[in-house]
């Protein structure tokens, strides 16, 4: 049967074209075994009691092109949107999380939090780094920028689960913690652009980036609020299933992060706090919903944990981080240990006690997603604008 596009349609070059089966096969492959080397690697872990994600990590980076080489490319040429997708799911977890009256309650820490251990860790690493790698103070400026921000992808899951479990609730340490982390990124990217854009020559209104960074938290909320609000008088009108509200929401959601890379040169916007603001509203107005969906979203993370932590671990270049050596792991245990400090700087004041601060510092100090997502960013500018690509690599 002859379509009425006459094969131009999608559907109809696949079926006309063999080549196609084998393309999307390659890909199913490469999807099952990292999927199933990921599970047996993630339990053999747990039985040693190393955390699972490090497992999957692991697997990644084994898989990788820069060890076995053996992920489909074509696979990795979708790794950021396969990371973007999992990121959704864990934020809109967050969401479903954030009580008001917690938030009330570790608003001023959770303040402090979001800023002032990336500032500490960014300066060490700036101060550290020409001493040990061939690189001078503004570009160690950018590269503690980069290892300054936390990583929602490790802290969210792990604190959605100590709530779960009602660890440290009393307190609201968990929720302290994801207030804080989501608000770390933002301000942490809008820096490094403005460095980024210096050090390449653009013309960078500093004023107007730094002003920002108020601007996009407090819109990105606000629109999360507004959506939110609008999905759950439709959810009480239509009353979908809570299979159909995780994919109206997960799709906005989507939508949204469009909307972000739209607008970005007119008005700063953070795309990632909507997501959460979405889960926020819709836990107050509709706390049944939040619970169903956050189960959904849960069942969703078990696939969208192995892709997120494989991508990100494909990601990591091992030949460069040998060549770091000894060198760049001192680096990074100096910046943790200037970050440990701010963020021990921020408790003091609070009702936790000496245990739950330590438990605080050490929570807040996972890298991964935003490392991988811009981590390479400095060398690709720096290889479009015919610089040295030295300091990139």
């Amino acid at each position: 049967m002859i379509c009425s596009f006459e094969y131009n349609c999608n559907l109809c070059k696949l079926v006309a074209i063999p080549g196609d089966y084998l393309y999307i096969e390659i890909m199913l492959d490469s999807l099952a075994e990292i999927i199933i080397a990921s599970l047996m690697t993630a339990w053999l872990f747990k039985k040693l009691r190393i955390p699972e994600l490090v497992g999957i990590l692991f697997v990644g980076i084994i898989f990788g092109p820069y060890v076995l080489n053996l992920l489909n490319p074509d696979l990795l040429d979708i790794s950021g949107d396969l990371r973007l997708a999992a990121l959704i799911v864990i934020l809109l977890r967050a969401g479903f999380e954030l009580k008001k009256d917690t938030l009330n309650k570790v608003g001023k820490t959770a303040f402090l939090l979001s800023f002032v251990p990336a500032i500490i860790e960014a300066g060490i690493i700036t101060v550290f780094a020409p001493l040990f790698f061939d690189l001078s103070y503004f570009e160690a400026a950018i590269l503690g920028t980069i290892l300054g921000a936390v990583s929602p992808a490790v802290v969210v899951p792990m604190m959605i689960d100590f709530i779960d479990k009602r660890k440290g609730t009393k307190k609201g340490i968990p929720t302290l913690i994801l207030a804080a982390s989501s608000i770390d990124d933002v301000f942490v990217i809008v820096i490094y652009s403005i460095l980024i854009g210096i050090y390449t020559g653009s013309q960078v209104n500093i004023a107007w980036e730094l002003a920002g960074i108020p601007i996009s938290i407090a819109l990105g909320v606000a629109v999360g609020i507004g959506v939110g609000y609008f999905l759950y008088k439709l959810f009480d009108r239509f009353n979908p299933r809570a299979t159909k509200r995780v994919l109206i929401i997960m799709a906005v959601s989507v939508l949204l992060l469009r909307m972000e890379h739209v607008i970005s040169n007119w008005i700063p916007y953070a795309a990632l706090l909507s997501v959460m603001a979405i889960g926020f509203i819709i836990l107050e107005k509709r706390e049944q919903y939040a619970h169903e969906l956050s189960n959904k979203l849960a069942k969703i993370w078990v696939i969208a944990e192995i892709l997120l932590f494989t991508m990100v671990g494909s990601a990591v270049n091992v030949h460069v981080a040998f060549q770091s050596g000894l060198a760049g792991l001192l680096l990074v245990f100096i910046g943790l240990t200037g970050r440990s400090i701010g963020s021990w700087i921020c408790l003091i004041g609070s009702d936790l006690n000496i245990k739950e601060r330590l438990f605080v510092v050490i929570a807040y100090l996972p890298k991964a997603t935003v490392q991988a997502a811009i981590g390479a960013a400095p060398l690709m500018a720096m290889r479009r604008n015919g610089m040295d690509t030295g300091p990139g690599e």
